[in-house]
């Protein structure tokens, strides 16, 4: 089933992309929420008349992300959590605890951009890295403290 990608999708394509899926993907998943149209010569046709329309759109979000990544720079966050015997956490650090602590700082990003393999679990520095597109990242210093 061929589609034509209306957003980007993560190890899809790009907006604007016409990619081959298979049936169900495209029919119960792009197509519902409104990430691709399905491709037919008249929506090929229609799509190529708002192809420079979202490029515009998709210039314009990446200048966002790119002013964003840009303010994350210079940004270290400081997250308090009791700690056990050589300092180890109870429990963890995730992205939703440094989401919330840059929410702290008048920083306000998605969770999902944060890019965090494993969950922090000891005391001390860790480099994370906040991905917004392809090309476009920062990376922010998160500070684990024991009490």
């Amino acid at each position: 089933m061929e589609v034509i990608l209306t957003k980007n999708v993560d190890k899809l394509g790009n907006a604007g992309d016409v990619v081959k899926v298979k049936p169900g993907y495209g029919r119960n998943y792009l197509i519902p929420r409104g990430l691709a149209l399905l491709a037919t010569r008249g929506n090929i046709a229609q799509h190529d008349h708002h192809r420079r329309a979202i490029a515009r759109e998709l210039e314009r979000v990446r200048a966002e992300h790119q002013k964003l990544a840009d303010q994350l720079r210079g940004i270290s966050v400081s997250i308090a959590r009791k700690v056990g015997k050589d300092d180890k956490l109870f429990g963890s650090v995730g992205v939703r605890d440094i989401a919330e602590a840059l929410e702290t700082q008048k920083v306000s990003i998605d969770k999902r951009l944060i890019q965090l393999p494993e969950a922090i679990r000891t005391v001390g520095a860790h480099e994370v890295v906040v991905r917004f597109a392809g090309d476009i990242e920062a990376t922010i210093k998160v500070t684990v403290v024991g009490i």
